[in-house]
């Protein structure tokens, strides 16, 4: 028996017996809890000792090693931490998405969202708990209760059709910090069920208050939990206010019929003849942004991130996760977290002998490639069904598992309806040859067979990508296409998808429109340096000199900028005297004109030394320009506008030693306050201690 079903046994409820312990109230919670955390922890220990024998590498690299004459595969590969079979995990909740993106592709955009959440008031709670218990005090009750109330939802919306005939589903249960599970599903309805109208809407969906005359308990379940209370005047420091305002958009308008609004939200009917209103979504705006919503995954603690020596996804996942009392019995009785209709074969893509293959470390890389499974991918097997099976021709990679199923013993595919077992190959170098002639790239081979319209083709990817992925991909991909394909027209495709790449900089930053060129080129710019290209190299709008974004800028950088300049240090230029006239202009000019250089400026106490500091200071700040004053010791940073310590400037330890280093690597913008200042004021810098200036 496992610790799973030891557990599961022992949190039975059973006829006559007076449990201990699911009469123990707070201590049950801690029970479970305690409990499933030794269950996961198992697991997770199963896998951190196992996977460091299991590698992972590309077939060509193993060919290559043996080439070389590396023979063991202890000394080859990658090591795989958290794999996506763990529930839960960053790779795991990847691949969900991805899954729910193909039911998209392939029957389109959902039609309904629900979210049932458990009440810990239902009757069904309420009548079995003991009198001094509470609806906390049994967990078991709210996991198993929510449970079957959800299995009586699902089969009215699926089996029955209550909203309509559905076509595809998906459904995630999550669980909130305060321990109440709740569900999120989503629907896609069949073509003559699909909501297309305000009339379509009003037979779904109500935003008024039900009548008590003529139903007195629909009246009660809305008025007790859907109703959104005015904030704005009950309660200003309310979480759902921000500014003022409700950032859940409350009140909404009332009107007198439902209609489509102009953001694809419905507008529902609110007469006024009802005191309060509320809403409900029956579509959305981008279907991305609702999946990422419902993949957003479990509770997760906040940390503070410190550099660590290597990569752990284990320890990741163990310092973050959040576990609650109905979460652990859910996973402990073993009830569905997520289901996805219809179900979805995640097919393999790559290049000739580019496959990932796994081993492990005692084996020989020799036995590794012998092994004719390795050498099968479902990529390379669609290309033998090709061969053999005239039927399979007409379909495309991705509809092949509609029609033939993989055969995961056999690594082959097979018909539907059909056992047969049939072995074949196709190689590669049939998609290189055309006519006679072998190509050396797929793309002149394609381009050949006039598979290719370039920019066609390309907008053609970048839309589909504007449906399933975040503005940050489709910026990436957006250059990767440049630098990649030979475009034709560069600027047509700015223009069509220059919304789409900057949906999240008008949802994370207040900007105004004037600044999204230029936010989305700076960004681009980045990503093509790292290519060694620039926005100059493309037909594109030019990058502005300088740009800094606003609502972009560090805090760091806003208070250099917000130093304010006194008047008196600007006067200082006319009271110079020639020795500070000629290191005064000696040092400006250098920094006018954007050289670099270093200057010692020296003389007894008293002869003037801050002065010029601070006349430098005031002319370069009244000029626009962002520079650092630092002193060595803290007294004399006062003396300077804006001074700071060195040791807190740029994080120098105090206890210096031959081997330290400074801190300055962990932050980022401090490192971009350097790079932009035009200039470094050290006073009394010979008083630091010669370790800080060696290279």
């Amino acid at each position: 028996m496992s610790c799973r079903a030891y557990y599961s046994c022992m949190l039975q409820i059973r006829p006559n017996d007076q449990s201990m312990l699911l009469n123990a109230g707070r201590l049950l919670q801690q029970y479970v809890v305690d409990n499933y955390v030794k269950i996961e922890s198992g697991r997770l220990r199963w896998i951190k000792e196992h996977q460091s024998d299991i590698r992972s590498e590309l077939y060509q690299g193993l060919h290559d090693a043996l080439h070389v004459g590396e023979t063991n595969a202890e000394n080859i590969g990658k090591r795989t931490i958290l794999p996506s079979s763990f529930i839960g995990g960053r790779r795991d909740m990847t691949q969900r998405y991805e899954d729910d993106m193909a039911i998209v592709l392939n029957g389109g955009k959902p039609d309904t969202f629900l979210t049932m959440t458990c009440n810990p008031s239902w009757s069904e709670i309420t009548s079995e708990i003991l009198p001094f218990q509470t609806p906390q005090d049994r967990p078991d009750f709210l996991t198993r209760i929510c449970c079957s109330k959800f299995k009586k939802l699902k089969d009215d919306d699926i089996n029955k059709g209550v909203l309509g005939k559905v076509k595809s589903y998906m459904y995630v249960t999550e669980f909130q910090k305060r321990g109440l599970p709740y569900v999120h599903m989503l629907l896609v309805l069949e073509s003559n069920n699909k909501l297309r109208d305000p009339k379509d809407y009003d037979s779904m969906v109500r935003a008024e208050i039900p009548k008590l005359e003529c139903e007195p308990q629909l009246h009660e379940a809305v008025a007790r939990h859907m109703i959104h209370r005015p904030y704005d005047i009950i309660n200003q420091k309310s979480p759902c206010m921000k500014d003022g305002h409700c950032k859940k958009r409350y009140p909404k308008q009332f009107l007198d019929e439902t209609r489509q609004g102009t953001d694809s939200y419905p507008e529902y009917m609110r007469r006024f003849d009802e005191s309060v209103s509320l809403e409900i979504y029956s579509s959305i705006k981008s279907i991305k942004y609702l999946y990422k919503y419902v993949y957003n995954g479990p509770d997760r603690v906040a940390m503070e991130i410190h550099k660590g020596s290597y990569m752990d996804e284990v320890q990741q996942y163990v310092d973050a996760r959040w576990i609650c009392a109905p979460e652990a019995l859910w996973k402990i009785f073993r009830f569905t977290l997520y289901r996805l209709y219809p179900s979805v074969e995640r097919l393999q893509i790559h290049l000739p002998n580019r496959h990932q293959v796994r081993f492990y470390d005692h084996q020989q890389i020799a036995d590794v490639l012998n092994n004719e499974r390795n050498s099968k991918t479902m990529l390379t097997q669609f290309f033998a069904l090709n061969l053999r099976d005239p039927q399979a021709r007409k379909y495309m990679y991705r509809e092949i598992p509609e029609h033939y199923c993989w055969n995961k013993p056999d690594m082959e595919w097979h018909h539907r309806w059909s056992t047969r077992k049939i072995i074949g190959r196709i190689y590669t170098e049939y998609l290189l040859t055309n006519n006679g002639t072998t190509f050396n790239t797929f793309k002149k081979s394609a381009e050949d067979r006039g598979f290719l319209e370039i920019d066609h083709n390309i907008r053609d990817c970048l839309v589909e990508v504007t449906s399933l992925r975040m503005p940050y991909a489709l910026r990436r991909l957006f250059v990767e296409i440049l630098i990649f394909c030979e475009l034709i027209d560069v600027i047509g495709l700015w223009n069509e998808f220059f919304t789409h790449m900057v949906e999240d900089y008008q949802t994370t930053n207040n900007v105004v429109e004037s600044d999204l060129t230029n936010m989305l080129l700076k960004d681009l710019n980045e990503l093509l340096n790292l290519h060694g290209k620039k926005i100059e190299d493309y037909d594109l709008p030019s990058l502005p000199p300088n740009t800094i974004d606003r609502g972009e800028i560090p805090s760091i950088i806003q208070e250099e900028l917000a130093v304010n300049i006194p008047n008196e240090d600007i006067e200082y230029v006319a009271k110079l005297n020639n020795d500070q006239v000629f290191a005064f202009n000696t040092i400006m000019n250098v920094i006018v004109q954007k050289h670099s250089g270093v200057f010692f400026v020296d003389g007894p106490g008293g002869t003037g030394k801050t002065f010029l500091y601070r006349t430098l200071m005031a002319s370069l700040r009244s000029r626009g320009e962002i520079l650092l004053a630092t002193t060595s010791f803290g007294i004399a940073a006062t003396l300077l506008l804006g001074g700071r310590p060195a040791h807190s400037q740029f994080k120098i330890p105090i206890d210096i030693q031959p081997s330290s280093i400074c801190g300055i690597q962990n932050k980022k913008d401090l490192v971009n306050l350097i790079r932009v200042a035009a200039v470094i004021i050290w006073d009394e810098a010979p008083m630091t201690k010669k370790i800080v200036w060696k290279p």
